[in-house]
């Protein structure tokens, strides 16, 4: 694709991002004190307020906070739904220990539901700025993106990394359970789950309702909801119900399904949800209609016939401009200019490890490995590891800030069993371990 075609993809995901906002944007407001949400320390002052781009947000100072370090949080998902502070206190209550260990917090719920890594970083620099204006510029500024959170954290790194002659937005990243390298890179497999489940189950779509391209995750117009969902894959495989009370069939389907895309299943009806209403978003509302994902040429493996599985499945050619254009919107660069430091579960359900080895790839390839330092943890979950290790992160991403001192997994490892005092047990860093590359997870490998 040529650079002109590419910037014109670049406008269109642009314009799709920010279609309909003007009218439904509630105006700024400065933040209002509110009663903080119940695991923040209880001497800790939280406000919450408006952007005035559609926006909603939570700030949380701790007592005593002298303008030392603000954490800018860019929160998960994406949410479907619109905004609201219901979802922004949800958010406060799981990343409080940010607060407990001394830190100001901000987090914006983005000025929509939907996909758009580049308009949440937007979102988040706002919010920035206006925590600023009202309580006066950090001696420094951590942003810290959780799983989605991770890709808008990485790219908006690099949008507002250091400026010559000005002060840097940001002084450091802090990237856990990150959703990273991309969009494309991270999402194309579950096109791999809903063609495998398709091919088992045949009832997303069933038989006798109208057939539709999977990749558009639901045919416009469709009232299929989460239940009616869950309600299909309990028919299909048993999920929902005990191992015992599955009858042979089910189990029978289930381990084909999570052989040929292997998920945990524990995760199976997550990532069928994100397949079909995430896809649904992404496709037909910010995408104008085209496919970003393709899977033409995948071999699969892993069922009791896997000749009449790739002849039976469903195919599809991505489209190149829609594969640019979510390159363009989520796919970093790796140009950092500031230091990133990153945390992720060895065990992830939803994001898998091997989303590090592709980052990795990409900022090496940037020429930017100086700036980045990776950890892992043998660690099972995905929205919240534990409490300790998210303040031995924070500690030695500030030192390396302040002092210039990189951190080895090995430091981190070591400040995480100190605050344990504190904080609790939970550390499950693994120093010497190295994810393997992408490929060898998903069965798009042969792509």
């Amino acid at each position: 694709m040529n650079a002109r075609r590419g910037r014109r993809a670049a406008i269109a995901f642009g314009l799709a991002c920010m279609a309909g906002l003007a009218a439904a944007a509630p105006p700024a407001t400065a933040p209002q004190p509110a009663a903080c949400p119940a695991s923040v320390p209880a001497d800790a002052h939280c406000y919450n307020g408006s952007d005035g781009e559609g926006a909603l947000y939570w700030i949380a100072i701790p007592a005593g906070w002298q303008r030392e370090v603000l954490v800018m949080h860019a929160h998960g998902g994406p949410e479907l739904g619109a905004p609201s502070l219901a979802r922004g206190a949800e958010d406060l209550q799981r990343w409080s220990v940010m607060v407990k260990a001394g830190y100001a917090w901000a987090g914006s719920t983005y000025r929509r539901g939907g996909y758009g890594v580049t308009m949440a970083g937007e979102d988040t620099e706002r919010l920035r700025r206006l925590f600023v204006r009202y309580f006066g510029q950090p001696r420094r500024t951590v942003l810290h993106g959780q799983s989605y959170g991770g890709g808008v954290a990485s790219k908006a790194a690099e949008r507002y990394g250091p400026v010559p002659g000005q002060r840097p937005a940001y002084d450091g990243v802090l990237l856990t359970s990150g959703v990273l390298s991309g969009g494309g890179n991270a999402y194309e497999f579950r096109l791999d789950l809903r063609v495998v489940y398709q091919y088992v189950c045949r009832n997303h779509p069933r038989p006798d309702e109208p057939s539709y391209p999977l990749w558009q995750g639901l045919p416009p117009g469709a009232t299929l909801t989460h239940a009616d969902l869950a309600e299909r894959v309990r028919e299909c495989t048993g999920v929902g119900l005990p191992a015992a009370q599955r009858s042979p069939e089910q189990a029978q389907r289930l381990a084909t399904i999570l052989s040929v895309v292997p998920i945990p299943e524990r995760s199976l009806l997550s990532h069928l949800s994100w397949a079909t209403f995430l896809f649904r978003d992404l496709t037909q509302k910010r995408l104008d209609g085209r496919n970003p994902f393709g899977n033409a040429q995948v071999v699969y493996s892993g069922s009791s016939d896997d000749a009449a599985l790739n002849a039976g499945v469903l195919r599809y050619e991505a489209d190149p401009v829609a594969v640019a254009q979510l390159a363009l919107d989520s796919r970093p660069g790796g140009r950092l200019r500031l230091p990133v430091l990153t945390l992720h579960a060895i065990h992830d359900p939803t994001a898998f490890v091997e989303l590090e080895h592709s980052y990795k790839d990409i900022v090496e390839a940037a020429g930017a490995s100086d700036q980045l330092v990776q950890t892992f943890s043998d660690q099972s979950t995905h929205s919240y590891l534990s409490d300790p290790e998210y303040p031995a992160l924070m500690r030695a991403l500030l030192d390396w800030i302040d002092r210039g001192e990189k951190p080895t997994p090995q430091k981190v490892a070591q400040l995480c069993a100190q605050y344990e005092a504190g904080y609790g047990k939970g550390c499950a860093l693994q120093p010497d371990y190295a994810p393997p590359a992408l490929a060898t997870r998903v069965p798009a490998a042969g792509r």
